[in-house]
């Protein structure tokens, strides 16, 4: 799988399943402070500005929602619309009477390259670039966030997708982090889409990722069984140990070994049973394996050419410590990055909803994990 890859249709080997969690069948629904909500303001609060006030005492809405709110006049302070930078006094009753009202946001077409791997009259197979955001969540069709994404990509390519997913996410059945490469599946029918969630929830629809990750796993297979939900203190990160836990499984086998100047890395394939979010990056940080590039999750954001050394010698490094020495000591350039994780989806099979035929793909490493990897590996050959 690691050599070049040949895409291809041919009948799956079998392979773990796929949870539904990663099928989206509904859109979005944006965090809203229930109607008639009222708050008491008391003297700690004096001098604060009634939207930063409202936003520490609704964690789960933005900033930006919140401003909608009193921009709508659905806050009230002391029975009286107000303004977002209204400085408080410390006595006054707050009450929020509604919930923005906004336009839904609709998917809109981009000419945007796409790397097509397959596509007939029912679905299509696409490679999808590290970066690349699947589909909108927030804002307006003119939010630069809303700008790039895959379904954009894909409503100019194809004009016509599935509307199962609404609006929003014409066409997608399940979905990639923006920093993961690789298959994924898209509908152009509601009949196809609908076969293919059927699929994700039967656990038919299999799906093998390439990841490159810190240090060497005790054995060359393993599984992890923990569960996965958000992480208390961090809302960006998932957790084993997070709130309203669900069970994940990953199942990683040792492709190669690399023993290199800048520490032991190990190139697995990762297969899995469940489709959580962060799944494969939760799991394998779990384990002390954070995936290269994923700083969310624990890896260092630079390479330093002394770690297997320091390693050796028993010393923890703190990468932006040392990578601040190696800069001010004109070492920079024997440093390693990569700007994204290392994490690729590489095989994806599953049944045709129009055919009943198995189909299978392959997508190769790109260009940029590729040649990380040969970095790696002359590094481990000049090391002996």
């Amino acid at each position: 799988m690691l050599g070049k890859m040949a895409r291809k249709i041919v009948s799956p080997p079998p392979a773990e399943a796929i949870d539904l969690e990663e099928v989206l069948t509904e859109s979005p629904v944006a965090a809203e402070p229930a109607a008639l909500t009222v708050f008491n303001v008391t003297e700690e609060d004096t001098g604060l500005r009634l939207d930063h006030y409202l936003v520490a005492r609704i964690p789960d809405v933005s900033r930006v929602r919140v401003q909608q709110l009193v921009e709508q006049g659905k806050v009230l302070v002391n029975d009286r619309p107000a303004k977002a930078s209204l400085k408080l006094k410390g006595s006054e009753q707050i009450e929020i009477t509604g919930t923005v009202e906004a336009a839904p946001l609709k998917a809109f077409a981009e000419d945007i390259p796409l790397d097509v791997v397959f596509e007939d009259k029912e679905l299509a197979v696409v490679n999808k670039p590290a970066g690349m955001v699947v589909h909108a969540s927030t804002g307006s069709a003119e939010d630069p966030r809303n700008r790039g994404t895959l379904v954009n990509a894909l409503l100019f390519r194809f004009n016509k997708l599935s509307e199962m997913g609404g609006e929003l996410r014409p066409g997608i059945v399940h979905r990639l982090d923006k920093d993961t490469s690789g298959l994924i599946v898209v509908a152009k029918n509601d009949v196809a889409h609908r076969k293919l969630v059927e699929q994700f929830s039967s656990r038919q629809v299999h799906k093998t990722y390439i990841a490159l990750v810190h240090n060497w796993p005790k054995s060359d297979e393993g599984t992890v069984n923990d569960p996965i939900g958000r992480d208390p203190r961090n809302r960006t990160r998932m957790s084993t140990s997070g709130i309203e836990s669900r069970t994940a499984v990953s199942h990683y086998k040792v492709v190669e070994r690399l023993l290199t100047p800048y520490g032991r890395f190990a190139l697995v394939e990762v297969r899995i049973e469940t489709g959580r979010t962060h799944q494969i990056r939760v799991h394998m940080s779990s384990i002390g394996h954070p995936i290269v590039g994923d700083t969310l999750y624990g890896a260092p954001q630079i390479l330093l050419p002394n770690t297997l050394a320091r390693e050796r010698q028993g010393n923890a490094i703190s990468s932006r410590t040392e990578a601040k020495k190696a800069r001010s000591h004109g070492e920079s350039a024997a440093t390693l990055s990569l700007p994204r994780n290392f994490l690729h989806a590489a095989h994806l099979n599953f049944t045709h909803p129009k055919s009943g035929r198995a189909v299978e793909f392959e997508a190769p490493l790109p260009e940029d994990l590729q040649s990380f990897l040969e970095k790696l590996r002359r590094a481990a050959e000049a090391a002996g």
